[in-house]
């Protein structure tokens, strides 16, 4: 019996009364979090506004669920459909029970981000870029949901660190496996810390920093993955190509592909949007448009003249003529009154109000016919009419 081993949870799932805690989704849940936590305060670092990572985060982590359980079902097809499957064609969308690839989840979340990036006038190179350092730290994080469900270990080994596996999952008693969750968690984790540094020492831009965490993740994926034994491709035994796992072609495949680019934007030095369009039109002026809103909801110079000339033409009597209701105001000739921007129209009610009897006694406004007309049938000259006669 060996002296030291790592031993296996007895479980990986809880129930808060009829509700399901799985330790394997708490664990991407846990490793997603951190990664947009750290990827916000990189994008913000690097003057883009606060909250865009965790936008784009919602269509990535969607559509990267998708297609990592596509990869998954895909590449073990066998386990969940023909004569040999192993589990009922349904399962194949039961995600809790595991089966991610992150290659597929790599690829298809891409695709959600570019989606946003397009949307928003960002520079897609520029988002995959901040995010590398975080997707490296998620997986180290999300590793331990295998742990959990005691899945996607090594061979026999001898070692110390040997992970204990009961019988229920493959395991033989008094064997020890390869960790090879443990590995891969530790290869991510400094790769997340090499990625900082990289990016600080040497200003990679232009998505050259995202391919070198694809570079370095495949590279520790190769030889980890070939100490793994579960049978990935088939059902009792794993799919080889000389001598080597599905998985090891695929690193092999992207690992070239990751160089290739390295090298073919090793010149590019062109402007990377980090602002949306809305706000690089507005030329970054706190003053213009709300760069949360799109261009059409803005206030337009058209509003605000509308607004302006509504106010001019308020209906509100001005001050001076209501005051002149009074008994002992001043007579306002209509000269005066279209100078203070009364109403044109002289029938208004504060301009005939504005005329008192004693004043139309005293003195007669010139101008107006109707005005005068009006002044003569008041009372008293209909009175001096009569004596006259």
């Amino acid at each position: 019996m060996p002296l030291a081993s790592i031993p296996s949870p007895s479980q990986g799932v809880w129930y808060l009364g009829f509700v399901p805690i799985r330790a394997y989704a708490l664990c991407i849940v846990l490793g997603v979090i951190f990664a947009v936590w750290l990827s916000e305060r990189r994008w913000r670092a690097r003057g883009g506004q606060k909250g865009t990572i965790i936008d784009i985060s919602v269509p990535a982590v969607i559509f990267g669920l998708i297609g990592g359980r596509l990869y998954h079902v895909i590449t073990d097809w066998q386990t969940y459909f023909g004569d040999r499957a192993i589990k009922p064609a349904y399962k194949a969308l039961f995600i809790w029970e595991g089966g991610l690839g992150i290659w597929g989840a790599i690829a298809l979340g891409g695709v959600g981000v570019w989606l946003a990036c397009r949307k928003r006038g960002l520079s897609l190179s520029a988002v995959a870029d901040t995010v590398a350092p975080g997707i490296a730290f998620a997986q180290a994080i999300g590793r331990w949901g295998n742990w959990f469900n005691q899945e996607l270990y090594g061979g026999p080994t001898t070692l110390p660190w040997g992970l204990e596996i009961d019988q229920m999952h493959g395991g033989e008693p008094g064997v020890l496996y390869h960790p090879t969750f443990l590995y891969e968690s530790i290869w991510d984790l400094l790769l997340g810390f090499a990625l900082l540094w990289a990016g600080k020492r040497f200003a990679l831009h232009h998505g050259r920093l995202f391919a070198v965490y694809v570079a370095g993740y495949t590279l520790g994926r190769f030889w980890i993955e070939g100490l793994r034994i579960d049978p990935v491709g088939g059902v009792d035994h794993a799919v080889t190509f000389l001598s080597l796992r599905l998985n090891q072609w695929t690193s092999i495949v992207v690992f070239i592909g990751a160089l290739i680019y390295f090298w073919a934007t090793r010149n590019k030095d062109n402007e990377e949007f980090v602002l949306p369009a809305v706000e690089r039109e507005a030329g970054g002026d706190p003053a213009g448009p709300d760069p949360a809103h799109g261009a059409d909801q803005a206030d337009s110079d058209d509003s605000a003249t509308a607004a302006s000339v509504a106010e001019d033409t308020d209906d509100t009597p001005d001050p001076e003529v209501v005051k002149a209701d009074s008994p002992d105001a001043e007579v306002v000739a209509p000269e005066a009154v279209s100078a203070q921007e009364a109403p044109a129209d002289a029938s208004e009610p504060e301009a005939v109000h504005a005329e008192s009897p004693e004043a139309r006694a005293d003195e007669e406004p010139a101008g107006d016919d109707e005005a005068v007309a009006a002044q003569k049938e008041t009372p008293e000259a209909v009175q001096q009419e009569k004596n006259s006669r």
